[in-house]
């Protein structure tokens, strides 16, 4: 790969109402913080209203929402005034369709069928018939609501292309000879023709592997790579593509000196594709941050816990796979007709596809890479249903086949699964410690130990140096400082467990699993509004299924929901009660904060900061975590420690602006500081509260275990041993010398440090 990656990125959601000429104005505050890149949400033409992006209506423009060609023209003018560069989300797999006339590539496919130019743009299975649109209501009598008008079908607010010289007689014998038909919305998850983005309908998946299809889609960002508008590309949701490797072997060659990132979620162990791209995403740095900073040895007491609250034992395996098979049987069910309709010959084919999927340990398998996986699940399937053994033969024997077309939806049906089985049904359901429940963390791992960070550090360096580090994203599920006040759970267990049970009898839930989840995130987030914390008690509620749904509200659970939640709120002692644990583990969690923001700032990869993260961020899951974020009151913060202010760690959270600025200005000022790795171990009484490492002319020190550490009467006779050369620790202005510094005196200020060999 080229050698062409940031020092560090920015993310910034830019969306409607924060759109790219006010993003232009960040840039002076970013260049201030010390990025080298602002890392932009999506920018083409999507749906409107959309707060994401990632619903593409039109890949041939930036979208006039955000400020069309001459937003961008402004945000890149800003960019390279200031020295900065622009890093562009991509998304390949997928476009927006829940509005069709906006989308000309879909509405030609509604209008001509097959003959359109753009048939081959989309994953539509023609051998089933008509193009079904599940958009109805759910009633027999729902095409009465039908209307004809200037030349195009509509139900109610929505439009669809009637075909040329079918348009004569009612509204029924025209839609009667369409090439699309106008179903039941609930007909969408067990009847598709079109391959979907998950489980949602309005985004159809798009068949890039097509180099006419790449072209089309890729044409405008591409003239951005050309011009010097954008320098990387972070793609989004590679998993669902037909052909991975190849996608990034068309894109590399496209923009040969780009960073290129893949959002690739990839399960504790795995190893990203050796594909011509820069690494991922920063998933898999995110679980051993966070993980370093949890107590391991308290996990037997969540255990206990969690079997008192619920009254049951299950293992996280079981949880998953159990999510997961009714994900691939429900709300995936179309995917795996489709599936099935491949192996015709294949006696129970459709329980046998189901079961491969629940049991795929990762999201996806590329093969001729990645056959492992799929031994496992042939292996862990026929353990757990004997009676599908001769099908499960059958069928991996294809499925170890790279051209096999089974082979090759089976890889895109696997990361669909596990997608929306743990990401959005389990990680809600399993909630014994819900701050590892993130997206690419395994909540069945408690935590992770030093030396398992540091070797994933140096592995990191070895093999992918420009990958992304990250500690929030759009899609994680609660925000990076929820998950370090969290951790400090894991020190007192003793005192968790004592609130938490008589929290859960005075304010009762039905679900009591669910219960304990919202306990973890009213303290983690507190102080937290009403209106916020509702919202987030539904959605996980909804999520979890086991009370309510999306699909099937019960409005008896969410009652009791609501009045558990308004419970905290407006009884007087029970909110002093919350209050006053959030305040005893909060100080503690100012510390991991900064801990895990030091490691995340300086490890091996590029660092991403998620927009406001700077200072402390208590979101929760979308779209909690796209609120909007105080610019101005963080440029003041800025301008206060630049003039020599040193914050204290408190509320403000100016001890963690002041921690990332330096180190993302030192890292874009002196590369050549972190060119190497180097574990560094701390002797002493306290040793193992220290975590530490040297890139090369920077040392990092954090502290772990703050509580633990406390006990022990902070850190009395622990040491680093550096190598005699004078050194300055860039949050404080401090100079140190000697070969041995004490952590006591290093730490005095801050719980983290930064030494750089004068």
């Amino acid at each position: 790969m080229p050698d062409n990656r940031p020092s560090g990125t920015y993310r910034v959601q830019v969306r409607p109402d924060f759109p790219l000429h006010v993003t232009a104005e960040l840039v002076d505050y970013l260049a201030d913080l010390g990025v080298s890149h602002l890392y932009s949400a999506p920018l083409l033409t999507a749906a409107p209203g959309s707060e994401h992006g990632y619903d593409v209506v039109d890949h041939s423009s930036v979208n006039p929402a955000l400020g069309g060609a001459d937003g961008l023209l402004r945000l890149s003018r800003a960019l390279k005034a200031a020295g900065l560069g622009l890093v562009v989300d991509i998304v390949p797999n997928h476009a927006g369709i829940a509005v069709p006339h906006l989308n000309p590539t879909w509405w030609d496919i509604l209008r001509r069928g097959q003959k359109s130019d753009f048939s081959h743009f989309y994953d539509i299975d023609w051998s089933r018939g008509r193009l079904l649109i599940p958009v109805l209501a759910d009633s027999p009598d729902a095409l009465d609501d039908l209307r004809a008008e200037d030349g195009e079908l509509r139900y109610f607010d929505k439009r669809f292309p009637i075909a040329d010289g079918t348009g004569d007689g009612t509204p029924r014998q025209v839609h009667d000879r369409q090439h699309y038909e106008l179903v039941n919305w609930t007909r969408g998850d067990t009847e598709l023709n079109y391959r979907r983005f998950f489980a949602i309908t309005d985004l159809a998946g798009l068949r890039v592997d097509d180099p006419e299809v790449f072209d089309a889609t890729h044409a405008e960002i591409l003239r951005w790579y050309r011009e010097g508008i954008a320098q990387g590309i972070r793609v989004d949701h590679p998993d669902g593509l037909r052909d991975p490797a190849g996608y990034f072997a068309r894109l590399r060659e496209a923009a040969p000196d780009a960073w290129i990132v893949v959002e690739k979620i990839l399960e504790p162990g795995e190893r990203l594709p050796a594909w011509p791209v820069d690494g991922s995403t920063g998933y898999d740095a995110m679980c051993l941050l966070n993980g370093v900073f949890v107590d391991t040895a308290t996990e037997a007491f969540f255990d206990t816990l969690d079997r008192h609250l619920t009254g049951v034992t299950t293992s996280w395996q079981d949880l998953v796979h159990q999510a997961k098979y009714a994900v691939a049987t429900g709300c995936l069910a179309a995917e795996l007709t489709r599936l099935a309709d491949l192996a015709p010959t294949v006696e129970d084919a459709p329980r046998a596809l189901a079961e491969l999927a629940a049991c795929f340990p990762v999201y996806r398998s590329y093969l001729p890479a990645g056959s492992r996986h799929l031994a496992q699940a042939r292996s862990e399937a026929g353990r757990r249903r004997p009676h599908l053994i001769s099908a499960l033969d059958q069928l991996t024997a294809r499925l170890r086949n790279p051209t096999d077309e089974l082979a090759i939806r089976f890889q895109q049906f696997t990361g669909a699964v596990m997608a929306k089985g743990v990401e959005d049904n389990a990680f809600y359901r399993w909630t014994r410690f819900v701050a590892r429940n993130e997206v690419g963390s395994d909540p069945a791992r408690f935590g992770a130990t030093p030396d398992e960070f540091h070797e994933a550090a140096l592995e990191r360096r070895q093999e992918w140096p420009g990958s992304m580090t990250a500690l929030a994203t759009h899609d994680t599920k609660r925000g990076e400082d929820v998950r370090a006040r969290l951790a400090v759970l894991a020190e007192v267990p003793g005192d968790w467990t004592e609130v938490v049970r008589r929290w859960i009898r005075f304010a009762p839930l039905p679900d009591p699993s669910l219960a304990h989840l919202i306990w973890q995130v009213a303290v983690g987030a507190w102080p937290i509004s009403r209106e916020r914390l509702q919202a987030y008690a539904e959605k996980a509620a909804r999520e979890a299924g086991t009370g309510t749904s999306w699909l099937r509200p019960d409005e008896s659970f969410e009652t009791a929901l609501r009045q558990m939640v308004d419970r905290i709120y407006d009884d007087p002692a029970l909110h002093r009660e919350v209050a006053d644990f959030a305040a005893s583990i909060t100080p503690p969690g100012w510390s991991n904060s900064l801990g895990q923001k030091l490691l995340q700032l300086t490890m091996p990869g590029v660092p991403d900061v998620y927009q406001g993260t700077e200072l402390w961020d208590h979101s929760l899951v979308d779209p909690d975590n796209r609120r909007p974020v105080d610019f101005a009151g963080r440029r003041a913060l800025l301008n206060r420690i630049d003039d020599g202010w040193l914050p204290p760690v408190d509320a403000t959270g100016a001890a963690k602006l002041l921690v990332a600025s330096r180190v993302l200005r030192l890292r874009r000022q002196r590369p050549e500081l972190f060119g190497s790795y180097r574990p560094v171990y701390a002797e002493g009484r306290a040793g193992h509260h220290a975590v530490a490492f040297d890139r090369g002319g920077v040392v990092a020190v954090a502290t772990r275990l703050p509580i633990g550490l406390s006990r022990h009467g902070s850190w009395g006779d622990t040491s680093l041993s550096l190598d005699g050369h004078s050194w300055t620790e860039v949050f404080t202005n401090t100079s140190y010398g000697g070969n041995r510094l004490p952590v006591a005196e290093l730490l005095h200020t801050y719980p983290v440090a930064l030494l750089v060999k004068e």
